[in-house]
């Protein structure tokens, strides 16, 4: 057992190192000034994210496991806490590039001596303490994959709101195969399950596992593109009310929408878009992307179509069950959607972009959150938003699953978020 436990805590070392090592690793090519930037309230600045996670370990992990603990700063708890109220007060969320101490020299000090304490603690783990404190690590590694995602769109966003609208990267997007002809995949589920089960990782709102009522239905066989949605614009998609949810027309009207986030009107009725490399030409057979979920009802609506539901789409990603090689993930560098692979069946399942869903994030039949402030990780935002699934060109690769559910509000489109469309069968 002890020698298990060893074995276990090097392994929960390792892959913790190489985690924290790939988030530092985003910020390459970004200044100190770029590193600060919050251009609106549900964007952190790169800085935030790097000093947040940190505050997490340093909070869950080392307070109250590692004997004799002191926290590197003890004013960074205000700084860097999120919305853990049983942690304490906290600095107000839109306002936290204002933040200019600690400086990001600083930061990354901060990063280094808790990655070395954790280090040591995980060297030393009392074999009564591996299972909490391991399981807490790989929670802890999860919630740094997922600002790792939001890091990267953070500083799209900022970049986007800036009239140089720079580049952050230089390197050219891989060629991308033939787009496969778009279809519809018969899906004929039989009294399935949705949510996880068994040991693996999983957040607790992945759980539990529970029977769900599903008729056929028919989901497209690959994602909604650029070239689907030049189309609904140009045919007056975002003039149209009848295509909108009440709530949706009326963030339109509000908001003066008239395509996706990033889309950039060339003054001669075309669209380039804004990407981690700049502005760059409009990629007709790639997923569209940053698109609400106001948008992708619309559109799915003006498409004869509907979006499916989680269940439905946790049917369609346990089909697959895993990631393909083509599928499109941070590890892979792109950091953009790609057109889909050539093949037949269901494309995409998994990466390139977010699918919104149009069911509201909810609690499943006898959910129970973590205990104690871990408690609020998930739990207390079941209100309001709508579910997503299959992950991003922005997620690690090994952090998506069947049944992992994202969650935004229906309007945020700041996400790395698309569309497939489903219908009846």
């Amino acid at each position: 057992m002890v020698v298990s436990g060893q074995r276990d805590a090097r392994a929960a070392a390792d892959r913790y190192a190489r985690v924290r090592a790939a988030t530092v690793a985003l910020i390459a090519g970004l200044d100190p000034e770029d590193c600060n930037l919050q251009p609106e309230p549900d964007v952190s600045p790169a800085k935030w994210h790097l000093a947040h996670t940190t505050w997490f370990f340093e909070t869950f992990v080392l307070a109250p496991f590692m004997a004799g603990f002191v926290p590197y700063d003890a004013r960074y708890a205000y700084c860097f806490n999120s919305y853990y109220e049983a942690c304490g007060p906290r600095w107000t969320r839109a306002r936290r590039g204002d933040l200019s101490r600690p400086t990001l020299r600083e930061v990354l000090a901060w990063r280094e001596a808790t990655d070395d304490a954790v280090a040591s603690l995980l060297a030393a783990l009392p074999d009564e303490q591996v299972s909490e404190v391991l399981g807490r690590i790989e929670l802890g590694v999860q919630h740094e994959q997922q600002h790792q995602e939001l890091l990267v769109m953070d500083v799209l966003a900022s970049f986007a709101a800036q009239p140089m609208r720079p580049a952050w990267r230089s390197d050219p997007l891989p060629a991308a195969p033939p787009a496969p002809e778009a279809g519809w995949v018969h899906v004929a589920p039989a009294s399935p399950e949705i949510g996880a089960a068994g040991p693996g990782f999983a957040f607790d709102h992945e759980r539990p596992r529970h029977p769900v009522l599903l008729a056929p239905f028919e989901v497209a066989s690959t994602l909604v593109t650029n070239e689907a949605w030049r189309a609904f614009v140009a045919d007056g998609g975002y003039r149209t009310p009848t295509l909108w949810l009440s709530d949706g027309w009326a963030w339109v009207q509000r908001e003066g929408v008239e395509a996706p986030r990033y889309w950039v009107a060339d003054g001669f009725g075309g669209y380039g878009q804004m990407t981690v490399r700049g502005v760059v030409a409009l990629e007709g057979a790639a997923p569209v992307v940053h698109v609400s979920g106001f948008e992708a009802e619309a559109f799915a609506t003006w498409a004869g179509a509907r979006l499916p539901t989680e269940a439905e789409l946790e049917v369609v990603l346990a089909a697959q069950g895993a990631p393909e090689p083509g599928d499109t993930f941070l590890d892979d560098g792109a950091w953009t959607p790609r057109p889909a692979r050539p093949g037949a069946g269901v494309r995409q399942a998994f990466g390139d972009v977010w699918t919104w869903t149009r069911s509201a994030f909810l609690p499943y039949p006898g959910f129970r959150p973590l205990p104690g402030a871990l408690g609020e990780y998930n739990g207390k935002f079941m209100n309001g938003q709508w579910v997503l699934r299959g992950g991003s060109a922005l997620t690690p690769r090994d952090h998506v699953r069947p049944s992992y559910r994202n969650f935004f509000f229906p309007h945020q489109r700041w996400v790395a978020a698309g569309v497939r469309l489903a219908r009846d069968a």
